[in-house]
């Protein structure tokens, strides 16, 4: 079997058999976000893909320098991050994360971008505390990626539908340290135009961060490597380090941040961004889980 077909077949099992059961939490321990069973702070939990933390995050990366073309690129997110409480048809608890872009890319050599919409994407996890996530301070999730066709230019999307598997991990047993990552591998399904590329690209964002107190820390969580499976399609792998706060405004919680990322490794890759400077800004709401 290729790999695809494993990878589909993966998909179904999730699909299709249970999860194992989170343990009960103790009532009244002191937490930091509502499912949290170590006291996670907030400034892990908000670069943490398995906390249940509910987050508007409004992102623009700006990249001054790309290859193959001497056009600036930028692209301007919002990022939801819902959590979904257990319900009593679905035991367990879901991280739900639609992506919107807007891009400003360069399709060619000379310095005139186009602007448009690009696809839409978003994962659906289920998180899991066991085993004995008070102990070891390890938690992790598996579930599910989209990718939907909603490019108002056909250059700015992949002109196809496609989904696949997802997981994410964190580990937070070192004071004053997080260790994680996000792992999403969409493949495509159905196309809206002929003579569109088959695509399957394993998207892995590994991370780290570290608290320096006061609300401040330091990240490298920011970089995806993306990697195509097919034969002489693109890889890149860019790295990344930057810094941000958790702070509070009028009652509202916030976390502000910037980084700077630099392009370590491309491969059959075509226009790409070599130098990114990212900007952040999240509303946080520590206490709002849908369905709670």
């Amino acid at each position: 079997m290729s790999r695809d077909c494993w990878i589909s077949l993966w998909l179904l099992t999730l699909t299709a058999l249970p999860i194992v059961a989170q343990p009960r939490r103790c009532e009244g321990a002191a937490t930091t976000t509502p499912a949290a069973t170590w006291d996670e702070p907030l400034e892990e939990a908000v670069v943490d893909p398995t906390a249940t933390l509910t987050q508007v995050r409004f992102l623009d990366f700006y990249s001054p320098g790309n290859s193959k073309t001497s056009a600036q690129t930028n692209d301007f997110l919002i990022q939801p991050i819902i959590p979904v409480e257990r319900l009593s048809f679905f035991p367990w608890e879901q991280i739900i994360r639609p992506t919107l872009k807007l891009s400003m890319l360069a399709t060619g050599p000379s310095s005139h971008p186009i602007t448009a919409w690009a696809d839409t994407s978003l994962y659906d996890l289920i998180t899991s505390q066991w085993p004995h996530l008070e102990r070891w301070y390890l938690r992790w999730a598996i579930g599910t990626t989209w990718v939907f066709p909603t490019a108002s230019d056909p250059r700015a999307g992949s002109n196809s539908w496609q989904v696949g598997p997802a997981a994410a991990g964190a580990f937070g047993g070192i004071p004053n340290l997080w260790v994680g990552f996000l792992l999403q591998n969409p493949i495509s399904f159905a196309y809206v135009k002929s003579g569109v590329q088959r695509r399957s690209v394993m998207l892995f964002q590994p991370g780290f961060s570290y608290r320096l107190g006061g609300g401040w820390y330091l990240k490298s969580t920011d970089s995806v490597w993306n990697v195509n499976w097919p034969r002489g399609t693109p890889t890149t792998m860019p790295v990344s380090l930057g810094f941000g706060r958790v702070w509070t405004l009028g009652g509202q919680t916030l976390d502000t941040w910037t980084s700077g990322e630099w392009m370590a490794y491309r491969q059959n890759a075509g226009i790409t961004p070599m130098y990114t400077v990212r900007f952040g800004l999240n509303f946080v709401f520590p206490e709002f889980v849908l369905g709670r």
